[in-house]
């Protein structure tokens, strides 16, 4: 398991664009490493099928995409056809490598195991599992979801935006932040002299005890 702040495991694994060590695919890029249970599965198809549609977006972020399931390579090289003719997409190889982990070693070693789901075989499938990894190889963002319920790609896109945004400025995003909307003010900012931080301003928002902790500023540039 990898807990938030964690350098992530620099693993080696076969992948549908040959064998891969992690750190080095990343580069300086950010990444998104996101499970799957299993090869010709129809959410996941959905979901593969979403994240060409959205390389673009990931592409303008300076995020790289890798994807994982349970399956060997050639496995993921015949369901990647069925993935680009699913969405309609012209090229002929998808825009992200699959990792095959066949064995479920980093299944396991990551903690993307599901419990209740598994194959014909009774082996365990993998969670749908989500990890974004910023340059610094470091894990700033995990989320896990059941075998059974599809992501949503556009939230992800919505929190690499609130991710890198507030890893350079001294703002926390609210609930349902899109990018160009207000922020919040960090509560270890000071008060006196927070017009040199904020120069676009800073609204307190009064609340019954009288704290002035819901401090709203214009999202820096």
């Amino acid at each position: 398991m990898v807990n938030l702040g964690d350098t992530f495991p620099n693993f080696e694994a076969d992948t549908t664009i040959g064998k891969i060590k992690f750190h080095d695919f990343i580069g300086d890029s950010w990444c998104i490493l996101f499970s799957h249970p299993a090869d010709y599965t129809p959410v996941c198809t959905t979901e593969l099928g979403k994240c060409v549609e959205l390389e673009p977006e990931f592409k303008k972020r300076g995020v790289k995409m890798i994807a994982l399931s349970c399956d060997d390579v050639p496995s993921h090289e015949g369901w990647s056809k069925d993935i680009i003719e699913y969405v309609k997409c012209s090229s002929d190889k998808l825009p992200y490598p699959i990792i095959s982990d066949k064995s479920r070693d980093l299944a396991v070693k990551l903690g993307m195991v599901d419990p209740a789901e598994k194959d014909n075989a009774g082996l365990p499938l993998t969670c749908r599992a989500v990890f974004i990894i910023g340059p610094d190889k470091k894990l700033k963002l995990s989320m896990l979801y059941p075998a059974t319920t599809g992501r949503n790609f556009a939230e992800i896109l919505r929190v690499i935006d609130s991710l890198q945004l507030t890893m350079n400025k001294k703002v926390a995003t609210p609930e349902g932040w899109q990018q160009g909307g207000k922020c919040m003010v960090l509560p270890s900012i000071p008060q006196e002299g927070i017009e040199k931080v904020f120069p676009k301003g800073v609204t307190v928002q009064p609340v019954p005890s009288g704290k002035a902790y819901l401090r709203f500023t214009p999202q820096p540039e």
